[in-house]
């Protein structure tokens, strides 16, 4: 079957057209994205903004159309964090199935926890045993932790960069005030569920998905995009903690020289990083692998393990 998703993320949105049968790993075949940031793009009461529901709707439209040329013959579409948690989420999405006929099915937390587990367990194989999986979103952070691809615990907590970044770290760059505060908001949530990862047990391997921890392995040494999946990829807890400080103290045009940063994301990446040493701090995690396959693939390998039932 050939497969078109609309990934309505906080940060991004997503269309990835890719060709998939059981038994095969879904091939890609087209991929296109709009840099949205639907999680800094919220008016003092939560509520998706005008300009941000026009792009989307755009393209939105544009996906569809494009689907179509390409042949696609089941299209999916779902959305995270942003429109979960806005006040007029359910308002955007009859906006675009009015507009464009699109579904889009809204997923909750968990299950944004439990797909990206899943996708990382079919990416790293039996052979990886007890899994520790952590994705920092824009507005949420999703952690799991299993031995099979169901995991035994699956979490989510409103810790994304885009969302940190908007409510306590918006100067360029942000006081030092403004980042202790923010690394003890994090740890302070985070310190609220660590107790039922560890107690799931002890992961053979910990693995990052998500752009943001992406970027974190990219400055500080590992392999460019470019290179491809399977090149080995590795970010340690030591060079997260010497880069907190040098981010904090850099602007966002000035992370955008770093390498691999997008302008789009810069402004998060700060706030990634205090995440991503936060949670790497409390779990004790010395190192984690950063893994290609995240949620959409998540999304893609339970549609084609549903194509007999």
């Amino acid at each position: 079957m050939r497969l078109g998703v609309l990934d309505i993320g906080s940060n991004t949105v997503h269309l990835l057209v890719v060709d998939a049968h059981q038994g095969a790993a879904p091939l890609p075949a087209w991929k296109s994205k709009i840099s949205l940031r639907l999680a800094e793009h919220l008016g003092a009461d939560g509520r998706i903004d005008d300009h941000a529901l026009h792009e989307l709707l755009a393209f939105a439209g544009q996906s569809r159309q494009t689907a179509e040329d390409l042949g696609v013959t089941e299209f999916l579409a779902f959305a995270t964090s942003a429109v979960r948690d806005a006040p007029n989420g359910l308002e955007v999405l009859a906006a675009v199935r009015e507009r464009t006929g699109i579904e889009v099915e809204v997923l909750s937390g968990e299950e944004e926890a439990r797909l990206t587990f899943l996708a990382v367990r079919r990416w790293f194989g039996w052979s990886a045993g007890r899994i520790l999986v952590l994705d920092i979103g824009g507005g949420s952070l999703e952690l799991a932790s299993g031995a099979d691809e169901e995991p035994d615990v699956a979490l989510s907590l409103p810790l994304g960069a885009g969302r940190l970044t908007r409510d306590l770290l918006a100067g360029d760059p942000p006081g030092e005030e403004a980042v202790r505060e923010a690394r003890r908001v994090v740890r302070a949530s985070l310190g609220t569920v660590i107790g039922r990862l560890l107690r799931a047990g002890e992961p053979r391997i910990c693995v990052a998905t998500s752009k943001t921890f992406r970027q974190l392995a990219r400055i500080a040494g590992a392999a460019p995009s470019h290179d491809g999946y399977f090149v080995r990829r590795t970010l340690s807890r030591d060079d997260v903690r010497a880069w907190v400080p040098k981010l904090a103290a850099m602007t966002a045009a000035e992370r955008t020289r770093l390498p691999g940063v997008s302008d789009s994301r810069a402004a998060q990446l700060l706030a990634g990083a205090i995440v991503a040493e936060s949670a790497m701090d409390l779990l004790g995690v010395e190192e984690l692998e950063i893994g290609p396959w995240a949620l959409r693939e998540g999304v893609i390998l339970r549609r084609i393990d549903g194509l007999d039932s």
